[in-house]
Formats: C-alpha cells, sequence, structure tokens
C-alpha cells in the first residue's frame, strides 16, 4: 500500500534502526518507545489487522513469534520477561493499518496496560 507508514519502511523509503529482517518480516526499533526495550515486528506482506489474518497469510504469524523469540533472546530481555502486544482497530489503540507486534521490556510492567 502506497500511503502506509510500515510499508514505507519496509520499502526502504522511511529509515528505521532495523534489527532483523528476512524475506517475509522486519524487526526495527519503536520511535516513540513505551519501554527502555520496544521493537516492532510486523510481515512485510501487507496485512491490515488481526481481522485480516486467514489460512492463506496465517503462516507467517507463526514466523513472527518464531522471529520474537529469536530476538528477546538476542536483547537479553528472555529471562526477566517481556510483553507482546497486538492492537486491532481503533478501540484496541491500533494506529498504523498494517498488524504489528510490540515487544516491550527491560522494566517492570504493569497491568493492566490501561
Amino acid at each position: 500500500m502506497s500511503n502506509c507508514l510500515f510499508c514505507k519502511i519496509i520499502n526502504k523509503e522511511i529509515p528505521s534502526e532495523i534489527l532483523y529482517e528476512d524475506d517475509r518480516v522486519i524487526a526495527f526499533k519503536d520511535v516513540n518507545p513505551q519501554a527502555p526495550v520496544h521493537i516492532l515486528v510486523i510481515p512485510k506482506e501487507h496485512i491490515e489487522s488481526a481481522n485480516d489474518v486467514d489460512e492463506g497469510n496465517s503462516d507467517v504469524i507463526g514466523h513472527i513469534f518464531a522471529v520474537i523469540n529469536r530476538l528477546v533472546k538476542e536483547l537479553g530481555i528472555d529471562k526477566d520477561g517481556y510483553r507482546i502486544v497486538n492492537n486491532c482497530g481503533e478501540f484496541g489503540g491500533q494506529t498504523v493499518s498494517h498488524i504489528h507486534f510490540h515487544i516491550l521490556g527491560g522494566r517492570q510492567l504493569l497491568w493492566p496496560p490501561g
């Protein structure tokens, strides 16, 4: 999608601090971090939200979680703990219409989140 912020990051039209990339996903630091570690992991295929995950594209979600597992170990937050967040829709707090998963860690996270 030509006006999607995350598609522009994928296409290198907008710079970002990329921590991981393969042919299916990209992971980069959030520009407005809410924790000492705040990474976004997104599929390169444009999927608007969790509502749009189906049998044809659900395999990339499993791949995203495998990448998250790798990243939390590399970042050293796997032992103390971290949070994975996916916001869906306006009331769920989704601000970019491209499915993405936040990895938050490096401090004690509170519950409920908000």
